[in-house]
């Protein structure tokens, strides 16, 4: 009796969890186990800037850039695959931290509009950048950091 109680769970506990894989498939699919270099990756500097900059981002920039970094055309630039960023470095650095007015020529699209400046610190000027330059399409090589950002100048 004993045996046949023990047999009937282990079947009931393996259908349950099959019904629970078929219902929940994609979700377990999704859970990864990271080895300890993505560990480290998600610790790095850059990465925790990354973090920051999405949070002011978020807060300041997502309005007139929207989620996507697409911008708005002829009003906002974008800022996915946007070559102002890769090309003008540090005149993207100066826009972000003493805002920014007049002409200026992005993917080959004149935008000429003001954006205020946001008061940013050094850091969060860096962690801003930061996200953009690793969002969406972009993919700069150079980390943006508090150093650099102090450097610049307004004109």
């Amino acid at each position: 009796m004993k045996k046949t109680l023990l047999l009937l769970s282990l079947l009931s506990m393996m259908a349950c969890k099959s019904d629970k894989k078929d219902n929940s498939e994609k979700e377990e699919d999704s859970y990864v186990i990271s080895d300890t270099s993505e560990k480290k990756q998600e610790d790095s500097p850059l990465a925790q800037s990354i973090e920051r900059g999405k949070k002011i981002y978020s807060g300041l920039c997502v309005t007139c850039h929207l989620p996507t970094g697409k911008g708005i055309p002829g009003t906002y630039p974008p800022l996915d695959g946007s070559n102002w960023l890769t090309e003008k470095r540090e005149a993207a650095i100066r826009g972000v931290k003493y805002g920014l007015q007049g002409e200026i020529k992005v993917n080959g699209e004149t935008y000429n509009n003001v954006m205020t400046p946001m008061g940013l610190s050094d850091q969060e000027v860096a962690d801003a950048l930061n996200y953009v330059m690793h969002s969406w399409s972009n993919e700069v090589d150079n980390m943006v950091t508090p150093e650099e950002v102090a450097k610049v100048k307004e004109k």
